[in-house]
């Protein structure tokens, strides 16, 4: 299984006519296309099962919910889901979004709670080597670059040194991994095991977050 030329052309028309009026004309297509796609993100998901323990999918809807954003176009022109992992043990999540020149995957912790970053924190203050042989791992290099995304302090967090030699794994606000896809890599008939490759790639990152996020700083388990 794979996505169709017309899931992008529909997309891309949306981007071009993002109004109540355009999608009730075309929302019998859209409906049609929907349909296959859920059967693409089932089919993910079972990849996924292969080699993790998945907990739930989320399909987004297109609908876009415009009461806090500045953007106020009805529709937000993607095909969106993302895969919760199971357990108090699995930390992280899998998210995957299709999108005229903005498909990417993105896997992580994109906004911890305030007791999971500080933990994660104490942890890379402590001793970061082994998240810097995440982001040295030949794999998260080949698909993520070797760096961890996510939006960053200006400065040191509150209680920890600017001066530490982490200090760039200290600042961060959130911890991801994300891989951008052309269009064409994406209606390519190997898409979905190039996708689920990337996500296999992604496990050595959430298991040491997992590890971090349910011990203490003695490695004494919490859960």
């Amino acid at each position: 299984m794979q996505f169709q030329k017309n899931s992008f052309q529909f997309l891309k028309d949306l981007q071009k006519n993002n109004n109540r009026e355009w999608f009730t004309e075309y929302k019998p297509t859209f409906t049609e296309i929907q349909k296959h796609v859920k059967e693409v993100f089932l089919e993910i998901q079972e990849n996924l099962e292969k080699h993790d323990e998945i907990d739930k999918m989320k399909i987004y809807r297109i609908y876009r919910d415009v009461r806090f954003s500045k953007d106020k176009t009805p529709y937000n022109p993607r095909l969106a889901v993302s895969y919760s992992r199971l357990g108090k043990q699995l930390r992280g999540g899998y998210f995957f979004q299709v999108k005229p020149g903005e498909t990417l995957l993105g896997g992580g912790f994109w906004q911890p709670e305030k007791e999971d970053l500080l933990r994660i924190r104490k942890e890379i203050e402590q001793d970061a080597s082994e998240f810097r042989a995440i982001l040295e791992d030949k794999d998260f290099l080949k698909y993520f670059g070797g760096e961890f995304g996510g939006d960053e302090l200006k400065s040191a967090p509150r209680g920890f040194d600017k001066e530490h030699k982490d200090i760039d794994l200290l600042r961060k606000k959130g911890f991801i991994a994300t891989r951008h896809f052309t269009d064409a890599e994406v209606l390519s008939p190997n898409f979905l095991e190039e996708l689920d490759n990337s996500f296999k790639a992604l496990r050595p990152f959430f298991n040491l977050f997992s590890d971090v996020l349910t011990t203490n700083l003695n490695g004494e388990s919490l859960v």
